[in-house]
């Protein structure tokens, strides 16, 4: 059930243009905090989320004392909350430190209703191999984090490679330098027989081994959790059913190491290359990624230069708290970031823009005619662009409240051409307007055109280390 109480549907100072309905998760937030610190008597509510290597993520917020008159909104607050940490963090067991009345409800949440139990399948089940638990504790285990360097490894021949939903991208890598990069278009979601996949992998690797005296490593990334090159969860087959999933999927990255003769091979979510590819760029740490995509990835490398553990699944987190915001067509939950800052958002915009496309039309043809338009100065383009920038003002300042951020890297094939110069001016203006401290605080950044569009399969390269080399300059297996 959506609710929301009347208080938290902040209307935003700036509007996005085709959109005028969007209430920002950050203004909620901010709005809710305000009124329970009102009230004279906050309720202190702590969380914590346990992954399956022993990782803990603390959190914590307040919420109406019993007996207040809005006491009812105290759920919904902390179910939006734990449904931004489950897709940013990540983990199975939720413990939760506040009135039993909430956990018991968020335990029926994640069994009963379609949209809690897309969750708990997917983060719980199949990414932390156990379906999501709620523990109603005060004695909350201790906050236990990990992280490590990712990447930045030039050295040798190396091929890197990032799947999207709608292209793949390969570069070829000579010590640091590219040789060749290249995109081919495919359209992975919905094919049932994951030959189609592995074939357009392989097809993808031969292009860019072709351009490389011989081949010392291979690195890639790719949209979905995977653990030591197995395949965890990925929207890329979300066509392929659950037998042939578990038969031909979950080791496909294994298959693809055997195919070349078990090289160095790394493959890691395509977010955290996003953030990569920006730290790498950019020579800075405390980045946070955003590729706006066929759906959308985010990244996050921390002040110290290294990743975490936590997911960075910003396809599905709350974005817009209007209960009436469009839901997802895969997970079915409302104003969730997949919509906003996607293809998808692009293609959800245009009849509010009052551009007309076929209905069948794919999604990226449906960008490229915003882009031409956008090319020709068209407005109702430039409506759309701006409408994006504003989400993503808005959000960015949301994620300062879960992420240590410095620096925000911008990137993804709806960002490119001048629309993507409009999506990051409007988000500078949005965070100046709202939140003054914040735009002093925080860079925006964004590469410029072959970065946007190969950046990651270049970064997706550094991945895997070499190992030692033998005389002749090859690998000495």
């Amino acid at each position: 059930m959506r609710e929301t109480l009347e208080y938290q549907l902040v209307a935003p100072p700036v509007v996005p243009l085709l959109h005028p309905q969007f209430r920002p998760a950050i203004l909620a937030l901010r709005s809710f905090g305000a009124a329970v610190r009102k009230s004279g008597k906050p309720q202190p509510v702590r969380i914590a989320l346990e992954q399956a290597d022993g990782s803990v993520y603390h959190s914590q917020t307040e919420i109406f004392p019993e007996g207040h008159p809005s006491v009812g909104g105290n759920y919904h607050h902390v179910e939006r909350i734990v449904k931004f940490l489950l897709w940013s963090r990540g983990g199975w067991r939720i413990y939760f430190d506040g009135p039993s009345v909430i956990s018991t409800r968020l335990t029926a949440h994640y069994h009963d209703d379609a949209t809690g139990r897309f969750d708990s399948d997917m983060v719980g089940t199949k990414m932390f191999d156990h379906p999501l638990e709620v523990v109603n504790t005060p004695d909350l285990p201790a906050e236990r984090s990990q992280s490590k360097p990712l990447g930045r490894h030039l050295d040798g021949c190396r091929i890197g490679f990032d799947l999207g939903g709608s292209d793949r991208k390969t570069a070829a890598v000579i010590d640091g330098k590219v040789v060749f990069s290249a995109e081919t278009v495919w359209d992975p979601y919905f094919h049932p027989d994951p030959q189609y996949h592995f074939d357009g992998i392989m097809d993808s690797l031969k292009q860019a081994s072709a351009h490389l005296p011989r081949v010392d490593a291979i690195g890639g990334s790719s949209a979905g959790v995977y653990v030591n090159n197995q395949v965890k969860a990925a929207s890329l087959f979300r066509g392929v059913p659950a037998d042939l999933f578990h038969s031909r999927v979950k080791d496909m990255f294994l298959d693809v190491k055997r195919a070349w003769n078990n090289i160095p091979f790394e493959v890691v979510n395509d977010g955290e290359v996003t953030a990569l590819a920006g730290s790498m760029a950019l020579g800075k740490n405390a980045v946070l990624g955003i590729a706006l995509g066929t759906s959308t990835a985010a990244g996050y490398v921390t002040p110290d230069g290294n990743i975490t553990s936590w997911l960075n699944e910003f396809a599905f987190v709350p974005v817009d708290y209007d209960p009436d915001a469009v839901c997802d067509e895969w997970s079915g939950d409302y104003g969730v970031g997949s919509q906003y800052f996607s293809q998808q958002a692009v293609g959800r915009l245009l009849p509010a823009a009052g551009i007309a496309a076929p209905k069948d039309m794919p999604l990226p043809e449906k960008l490229k005619l915003v882009q031409a338009l956008m090319a020709q100065g068209d407005e109702r383009a430039r409506n759309i662009y701006q409408t994006l920038g504003v989400y993503l003002g808005y959000f960015i300042a949301h994620c300062t409240e879960f992420y240590d951020v410095q620096n925000v890297l911008i990137l993804g094939r709806v960002t490119s051409g001048a629309g993507g110069d409009l999506i990051v001016t409007t988000a500078r203006e949005t965070l100046q307007s709202g939140f003054p401290n914040l735009a002093q605080q925080i860079e925006l950044h964004v590469p410029d055109e072959k970065m946007k569009r190969h950046g990651q399969a270049i970064a997706a390269a550094s991945l895997p280390t070499l190992r030692r080399k033998a005389r002749n300059g090859g690998i000495d297996a």
